[in-house]
């Protein structure tokens, strides 16, 4: 990982980490924990005052998405969702609402100041059927087809790695998967320099892809049946927009994994789980998942 990289994280973190903060000082308080302070573009007024008001305040007020992919993932009962970059966890516990007990709802996030928020709105929650996972959406700390829907909100904007987010989303998709996601994008005609000018990385504009980089980089992941839909601007030629993507039905792994069984990731079967086993006989798990490249190492 460069520098630059490092830095840019670093920086996400750290801006997260005080918005988790701030919720939880909030939270003792005599009129309990305030909002973020985005501006109207982003926060928990995207969301339904139905959704809002059946949710622990922590979770609403540590909102700083650009959208509600709850409302547009088209949820189903029995469904297991992952949620990138899941922050306080209001998209996680409605997401869990929706599956209801037979589904599930994991959350992922790198700050452990908004994991810990989470967790203590999950049981003011009283959800069940909720994990929450430490890691980032550049390597999904979950076996390959076992999730239905992937969601996030206006997170993967964020990341300094976009094809490895595409990838490891495409990876832990079921064949059949989709994904619902809220995200922000710019338009075509924005250079990135352009672009950074419009926000910085914290403020979800400067490592925005344009409507065309996201559809290249979502096919060349494997996703078919690209939609990406702009609901609001947020800035001058900057758009929230809703993204849809499926996972098709016979994807056995991403195109960067050509060869691989129906079952196999990085080279592996049953791969982070404890069955797991190379695909090729000849080389150890861990020869095999250095081999095929993947990020998966553990």
């Amino acid at each position: 990982m460069s520098e630059q990289t490092t830095d840019l994280r670093e920086t996400v973190r750290r801006r997260y980490a005080a918005a988790a903060a701030k919720v939880t000082e909030g939270g003792t308080a005599c009129c309990g924990p305030q909002p973020v302070e985005v501006d109207d573009n982003f926060g928990s007024t995207l969301y339904a005052p139905g959704d809002r008001d059946a949710l622990p305040a922590g979770a609403v007020a540590a909102s700083l998405g650009c959208g509600n992919p709850t409302a547009v993932a088209e949820l189903r009962e029995g469904e297991r969702v992952l949620d990138l970059g899941s922050g306080g966890g209001i998209d996680v516990l409605l997401s869990a609402r929706r599956v209801g007990p037979t589904g599930k709802a994991y959350g992922l996030d790198m700050t452990e100041e908004m994991l810990a928020l989470a967790l203590a709105n999950q049981k003011k929650a009283g959800a069940t059927n909720v994990e929450f996972l430490k890691g980032t959406i550049e390597a999904i700390p979950l076996p390959a087809n076992t999730i239905d829907v992937v969601i996030s909100n206006c997170v993967i904007n964020l990341s300094t790695d976009k094809p490895a987010v595409f990838a490891e989303t495409f990876r832990v998709l079921r064949p059949g998967g989709r994904i619902g996601v809220s995200d922000v994008v710019a338009d075509d005609a924005l250079t990135p320099a352009q672009r950074a000018e419009r926000g910085d990385y914290v403020g979800c504009i400067a490592g925005a892809l344009s409507f065309t980089e996201y559809r290249t980089g979502l096919e060349a992941a494997g996703f078919t049946d690209i939609e990406i839909t702009p609901t609001h601007p947020v800035a001058d030629g900057m758009h929230s927009a809703i993204v849809h993507a499926t996972k098709p039905l016979t994807a056995a792994a991403s195109p960067t994994g050509e060869g691989r069984t129906a079952d196999a990731c990085c080279g592996v079967n049953a791969c982070c789980t404890p069955a797991e086993t190379a695909a090729d006989p000849a080389l150890t798990v861990t020869e095999a998942k250095t081999a095929s490249g993947c990020g998966c190492q553990n």
